[in-house]
């Protein structure tokens, strides 16, 4: 049941990753530029071995869906619905790597109003969170999420540089 839930939240956001690449080929046609490529590229492999490092973990343990599988589904649930309501509400230029268009817009929606940084801090936190509860990946979730909180605290930094101008 894990690895069928896996599998499930796995092949969501590969639908995300097919968003992010479709409008990152508009946004480039239309003279975007690109900021922080390595730390996308390391926040992206930090993503996957999460995962799988998680999944495996779960293999190792024998783990069973149970309670706190149910609350990692649940949590995880959430963040996507976070993700896509992100993605819904950025439109075009939303991405999973850094670009700014010359014609730029802040997006001014009560959710980004109200919570700087939503994808991170509503969609990608919890949803890892949740991934290393529905695997019971303990270890994971002890050394993956201070890894990729490194990671990500790099990237928010870049964000907001690129974006200074736009302020």
């Amino acid at each position: 049941m894990i690895t069928a839930v896996f599998a499930l939240i796995f092949a969501i956001r590969l639908v995300s990753l097919s968003i992010s690449v479709q409008n990152e080929k508009r946004l480039i046609a239309a003279g975007a530029k690109q900021f922080g490529e390595k730390n996308s590229k390391l926040l992206a492999a930090a993503h996957i071995i999460y995962y799988f490092s998680a999944l495996a973990e779960s293999h190792i343990r024998e783990a069973v869906f149970d309670g706190i599988s149910a609350a990692g589904t649940a949590l995880t649930a959430f963040a996507l619905v976070v993700l896509f309501y992100v993605i819904r509400a950025l439109g075009e230029i939303w991405t999973l790597k850094i670009y700014i268009h010359p014609q730029h817009k802040i997006n001014r929606s009560w959710l980004f109003r109200y919570v700087r940084h939503p994808n991170y801090f509503l969609n990608i936190i919890p949803e890892l969170i949740g991934v290393g509860l529905l695997c019971h990946a303990w270890t994971t979730m002890m050394v993956g999420l201070p890894v990729y909180m490194v990671i990500l605290s790099i990237r928010i930094r870049q964000e907001h540089e690129a974006m200074r101008h736009l302020w």
